[in-house]
């Protein structure tokens, strides 16, 4: 099979900031698909998509560049300004740049926005209404308690694949697990949601972390949304924070153990390559 790594960044800091890293962080440096390929290969992984890490309109052709550059990217994750009133036609021009035929999706900084219901909102869901007409797909990063907006988002627009990241940030290191069990299940419920078996790490203690702390989680979203609406993603190189990446290959197959053959292909490959069109 063709295993997929659906989630990964890179960055150069010499081009732009990430404000979201801290000064004293190691991941305050610059992380390159260069950096990436290797450990990748040596993880048994064949294509990825990269995502958007910044919300500035600039990034994205950068993205897809790199894409058209680079046999490793099958697929970016990309981000425009979703309330822009003319956001079709900034979708429209993406696809036409250089690498354009490499968008696949569009994300945005949920986590960040203050207001709860931020994908409710009138333009919000105008511009979600627009990458669902592109054929686009729409990845939330979110916070746990910003799920029930995505359920509703979601169940208002069934003609928009919505992919959650990082299975939604559950608090792994407390190791709670309502209302996030409950609110991610509502999510799963609907047929147009697929989730990332990706994150779990930077959400659990950093330093100690094992296999059975990400294990209640894993679980809630293997029952909720079944293998082929499940797909690994590496988070490269925020993961590098507490793991490694053969170390996040190593632990998704550890989680994912007990299912049978095509269930893993799904989770490794299938349904990203399904979800994004690779």
């Amino acid at each position: 099979m063709t295993v997929v790594d659906a989630h990964h960044h890179v960055w150069d800091l010499s081009v732009r900031d990430q404000d979201w890293i801290a000064e004293d962080s190691p991941l305050r440096r610059n992380f390159t698909v260069r950096d990436l390929a290797p450990e990748a290969r040596a993880a048994g992984v064949d294509r990825t998509v990269l995502v958007q890490t910044v919300t500035v309109p600039e990034e994205t052709p950068e993205f897809l560049a790199l894409a058209a550059g680079h046999e490793l990217i099958a697929g970016v994750v990309g981000w425009t300004d979703l309330t822009r009133p003319d956001v079709a036609d900034e979708l429209a021009r993406l696809r036409q740049l250089p690498g354009g035929t490499y968008l696949k999706g569009i994300r945005h900084q949920v986590q960040g926005e203050p207001d709860p219901e931020w994908l409710l909102r009138p333009d919000v869901r105008r511009g979600l209404a627009a990458v669902a007409d592109a054929g686009l797909v729409y990845d939330l990063v979110v916070l746990p308690h910003q799920l029930p907006a995505c359920v509703k988002a979601a169940e208002s627009l069934p003609q928009l694949t919505v992919v959650l990241d990082h299975l939604g940030k559950p608090p792994i290191a407390s190791g709670t697990l309502e209302p996030w069990t409950t609110d991610v299940r509502a999510l799963a419920g609907l047929p147009n949601t697929v989730c990332k078996l990706s994150g779990m790490v930077t959400e659990a203690d950093l330093a100690t972390w094992t296999t059975d702390d990400l294990r209640p989680y894993a679980d809630t979203v293997l029952d909720a949304f079944g293998p082929d609406r499940l797909m690994f993603g590496s988070d490269w190189p925020v993961c590098t924070l507490g793991a490694t990446y053969g170390e996040m290959m190593s632990v998704s197959k550890q989680l994912t153990a007990g299912l049978g053959a095509s269930e893993r292909a799904d989770v490794f490959g299938g349904t990203a390559t399904r979800t994004y069109g690779l």
